[in-house]
């Protein structure tokens, strides 16, 4: 899209993580005046130098720009950020307590540190995934009735957070007033979206009951991939026909390790905790909890049998780090979860991520996929990295001492792992599908 003209609105974005840097970057891109702040002084030296510190697709060239433009500037300090604003979205990491409940110490600390600075009539926008309730405890914090607090929960997936900006499903917006809602929409006047405007308890649930779902979707596939594997169906085809189905869709039902990442495990607990404080018993999301431990454990059963029944000592290569392509994010990450099991049961790791670099007890690095596998007892693929699909297979036979593979991610050429002798296995089909009908 093209660069838009000054809108005349500034906007304090509080927090430059995933959501805040986003958030921050592409509100710049739309014209809007806009303060990002951290408390990390070198981060802000450095993203004022246009230097982004996460894997992002179009992140680089949308902070070269918004800086070049003047619209976009790094402070230190929340207050810094919002004595001059008219809208200050707080953008802080809400992780999960030791109850499963959101923490929202990060937010509310902020949010006690704008206050006394934020101009009359400014709207406090939490952007941070937050239980619901959580609006009502910012504007205790803050303490001031010439400033109100709205909620627009983010729906960013990490590696498109760029695209999903600028071409979202729905805009959330949640007020106790609709002028004060119909205020916030008009930061997003120039995306093409349907805007929902509801009140402040319900948009705050909205963004947990979504990512929830997925999760439950996620398991789902898992469940019926694994009922595949039980009944000598091809899970794929299985997925695909049910995609089809326009009230079912095809998004989020690919089978693979399990599910993971910075905000489905966090938020899925977080609503079970809503859900008991008030009073219900959501059984259906400790179900969706207990079979993404099952599959993870699942993995490891592969794992154990494609190597003969024995851990202890093995030495595997590790294809892939992050929660999931795109990103360098390993909170959280299924990959990270297997792996961790794998060393519990003696299994010796070096492993192998574009672009996830973060050190790993015990893990060894390789600087290639292929010198991940040199002298392995067998390979793991445990995240869907394009790349991985474009390795010659028969480079990987000649660089392991066994060939064997589990293919968590059903990346690899099957018929030609066969034709190469491998022993390998994958996630959702029958045996004798695996043999015959997955080049």
């Amino acid at each position: 899209m093209s660069v838009a003209e000054n809108t005349g609105l500034t906007v304090a974005v509080i927090g430059t993580g995933y959501v805040g840097l986003t958030t921050g970057a592409c509100f710049a891109k739309l014209g809007h005046t806009v303060i990002c702040a951290d408390v990390i002084p070198e981060k802000i030296e450095s993203l004022s130098r246009g230097e982004v510190p996460i894997v992002e697709a179009g992140m680089e060239e949308l902070v070269a720009e918004g800086i070049a433009s003047g619209r976009l500037r790094f402070v230190l300090g929340a207050a810094n950020a919002a004595e001059e604003c008219d809208f200050a979205f707080m953008c802080l990491p809400t992780p999960q307590g030791a109850d499963g409940a959101a923490d929202l110490s990060y937010l509310l600390r902020a949010a006690s540190e704008i206050a006394p600075v934020l101009p009359s009539g400014a709207i406090v926008v939490n952007k941070s995934t937050v239980p619901v309730g959580s609006a009502q405890r910012v504007v205790d914090v803050i303490g001031r009735d010439d400033v109100v607090v709205a909620s627009n929960p983010e729906f960013l997936r990490e590696g498109t957070s760029v695209e999903d900006f600028f071409g979202p499903d729905r805009i959330v917006i949640g007020a106790p007033e609709k002028a004060v809602a119909e205020r916030v929409s008009r930061l997003y006047d120039a995306i093409d979206a349907p805007k929902l405007l509801v009140d402040t308890a319900t948009a705050e649930l909205i963004k947990y009951a979504s990512n929830a779902y997925l999760a439950a979707k996620i398991s789902y596939a898992n469940s019926i991939a694994n009922l595949c594997e039980a009944a000598g169906a091809n899970a794929h085809e299985v997925l695909a026909g049910m995609g089809m189905d326009s009230r079912i869709g095809a998004k989020f039902l690919k089978p693979g390790p399990g599910w993971g990442g910075s905000c489905f495990p966090k938020d899925v607990f977080a609503l079970m905790n809503i859900a008991e404080t008030a009073g219900y018993d959501f059984s259906l999301l400790s179900a969706v909890v207990a079979a993404n431990e099952e599959q993870l454990d699942r993995v490891v059963g592969k794992v154990r049998q494609i190597v003969g029944g024995e851990l202890a000592g093995a030495k595997l290569a590790v294809w892939g780090l992050s929660f999931k392509a795109g990103t360098d994010d390993m909170r959280e990450s299924p990959a990270i979860k297997v792996i961790t099991r794998l060393q519990a049961a003696g299994v010796h790791i070096r492993a192998y991520d574009p672009a996830a670099t973060v050190p790993l007890p015990g893990v060894a690095r390789a600087e290639t996929a292929l010198d991940a596998c040199d002298g392995a007892d067998g390979l793991v693929v445990l995240t869907e990295w394009p790349e991985f699909g474009e390795v010659s297979l028969s480079d990987v036979a000649e660089r392991l001492a066994y060939k064997r593979v589990v293919d968590t991610r059903n990346m690899l050429n099957t018929r030609e792992l066969a034709d190469l002798g491998f022993a390998y296995d994958c996630v959702g089909y029958g045996k004798s599908v695996v043999s015959h009908s997955l080049a």
